[in-house]
């Protein structure tokens, strides 16, 4: 099984960012911890991060994976395009967020991709792909 990870826009900076809503925790190290995952639960995963809306559509309809974490990060609220991709492919999506966006700014309580994934994880910092990862693969083992 291979699940496969994208970070949006700007969690290439995450160490950067407000440790407030984001933890303390850099974009390598929430990789590691998900490798660490993915060997006890005996699946395969590809992480990657880009700040390109375009670069993440044409991963997403790329059908080389069995399942898919992804944190669009603000491009949760804006992107229709990312969430047709979405809901084009025939594989199980998960969306996942390190801060709660419901606790956060008003922009920010509006998902357009979360109609169109298998479920969404926010608001629990690095645990929030941990969790994910573990959603996604017992969606796909049932």
């Amino acid at each position: 099984m291979l699940i496969h990870v994208y970070h949006g826009p700007n969690l290439n900076r995450l160490e950067q960012r407000d440790a407030h809503h984001y933890g303390a925790v850099d974009l390598k190290t929430i990789n590691h911890k998900l490798r660490g995952l993915a060997a006890q639960l005996e699946v395969d995963i590809e992480t990657r991060q880009t700040n390109r809306e375009g670069e993440l559509i044409d991963w997403i309809q790329q059908e080389d994976k069995d399942g898919l974490l992804l944190n669009a990060a603000a491009y949760t609220h804006t992107s229709v395009g990312l969430r047709d991709a979405i809901e084009l492919v025939d594989y199980p999506v998960v969306e996942v967020h390190l801060s709660n966006i419901y606790a956060r700014e008003e922009f920010r309580h509006h998902s357009l991709i979360s109609p169109v994934c298998l479920g969404q994880i926010s608001g629990f910092g690095a645990a929030s792909y941990l969790l994910g990862l573990q959603a996604v693969v017992d969606h796909l083992s049932a």
